[in-house]
């Protein structure tokens, strides 16, 4: 989305927390207006020069400028695809329709219905998904990928890297967003309904906790996910809006639509790594500083339509860490390095995205470095570690269509 886009979603962001807190009856008001207008200015966007062909050939790192010679290719498949899905209902929290003004609840509970996908044994041809396979044991279960779709879509839009990721010895659970996903846009009029952004977080969280509790038996709501998930190796990784989403639970401070901080909502959760793919930053909140932050991996298109790159710029600054990582795609659209249109894009996302989760969630490590896979290709992408990153004004100016891809 263009910046004055960006801007516009943002306000009305902040007036559906207001209307969502007189709706609950939760007096907090103006304790959320003081904290979002004091987060307003704590982003920050670097800006410099520097050609779009200079990035081709060298990457910067922490260590200094170096050529990128490695050619690696995709693994072959460790598992087959099982998939199922299980529906989840917090009834703390409701649900609006935004197609009246000022918005009404609708519901008083959040029903979030989920794709979890999983390791299955091993097969040749065939379905891509095998619905309720046998999941392949492990011992202590599986590193697990909590995953957010975009807006106007469903998790099925990423099922080819979503899958990617399962075969190569991930779980990757994916809520249907009860209001952003494409069936509730249509039943809704087609009206926006990105407002609803800000309950996001809150469903990604309670999402891990029910997930969980079911794969340690403390419910029956999922019972194939037994033993399945390692709740010490989780990540979040989100697309367009859902990755906003993501990293307001990973790293905001602000307050949620129900008075909550946002780092309440992780407490407890070892997410261990996230992935912002053409995502944005959420300039109303703020990102303190902490002890320890999980590991970053930002993918962004220097000729994204919807998110400009920019946008990726300035997330990643605004993460103050050395453990960080941007994959900088060359040609790109918003949508196809992620749902597999752009052969080429996506083949560097999943050779970058999955050897990043076996380093963040299970201490492997990567021989040749991240920086040395995401760069394997320099005409298409091009893998930055640390700061400095790359700038913001490598990108050249295009013209906005979050449209069809």
């Amino acid at each position: 989305m263009s910046p004055s886009r960006f801007s516009r979603k943002m306000r009305r962001g902040r007036r559906t927390q207001e209307v969502w807190l007189s709706t609950m009856n939760v007096k907090r008001q103006s304790r959320m207006r003081r904290q979002l207008r004091h987060a307003v200015g704590t982003s920050r966007l670097v800006v410099a020069l520097l050609g779009i062909a200079a990035l081709a050939a060298v990457v910067v790192t922490p260590l200094g400028a170096q050529g990128v010679t490695a050619r690696l290719t995709i693994p072959p498949p460790l598992y087959s695809v099982g998939i199922t899905r299980c529906t989840f209902v917090d009834h703390s929290r409701g649900l609006l329709n935004y197609q009246r003004t000022p918005y009404r609840l609708i519901s008083k509970s959040r029903t979030l219905l989920s794709e979890i996908r999983y390791p299955t044994a091993l097969r040749t041809g065939g379905a891509a998904q095998i619905p309720g396979a046998t999941p392949v044991v492990q011992s202590g279960g599986y590193p697990t990928v909590i995953f957010a779709h975009g807006y106007d879509v469903t998790p099925d839009t990423y099922a080819a890297l979503l899958d990617a990721w399962v075969e190569a010895g991930f779980v990757v659970v994916a809520p249907v967003f009860p209001d952003e996903n494409s069936n509730e846009v249509a039943a809704q009029g087609g009206t926006n309904t990105e407002d609803d952004i800000v309950n996001e977080p809150g469903d990604l969280a309670f999402v891990t906790t029910s997930v969980i509790q079911a794969s340690a038996n403390e419910t029956t709501a999922c019972p194939l996910l037994s033993g399945l998930v390692n709740p010490s190796e989780l990540a979040l990784a989100g697309h367009s809006d859902g990755a906003e989403a993501v990293g307001m639970l990973a790293y905001d401070h602000g307050l949620d639509p129900q008075g909550n901080n946002f780092a309440s909502l992780r407490a407890g959760l070892d997410y261990r790594a996230v992935l912002i793919l053409s995502g944005a930053l959420d300039t109303y909140q703020a990102n303190a500083d902490e002890a320890s932050k999980p590991d970053l991996l930002v993918i962004q298109s220097l000729a994204d339509q919807c998110n400009p790159f920019s946008h990726g710029v300035q997330f990643y600054n605004a993460i103050h860490q050395t453990n960080k990582w941007f994959l900088v795609l060359r040609s790109a659209h918003h949508l196809p390095p992620f749902d597999g249109a752009d052969p080429s894009a996506f083949g560097l996302v999943v050779k970058t995205t999955v050897p990043f989760l076996e380093m963040a969630l299970e201490d492997k490590v990567l021989a040749p470095s991240l920086v040395a896979i995401g760069s394997e290709e320099p005409s298409i992408g091009v893998t930055y570690a640390g700061s400095p990153g790359p700038l913001a004004t490598s990108a050249p100016r295009i013209k906005e269509s979050c449209g069809p891809n």
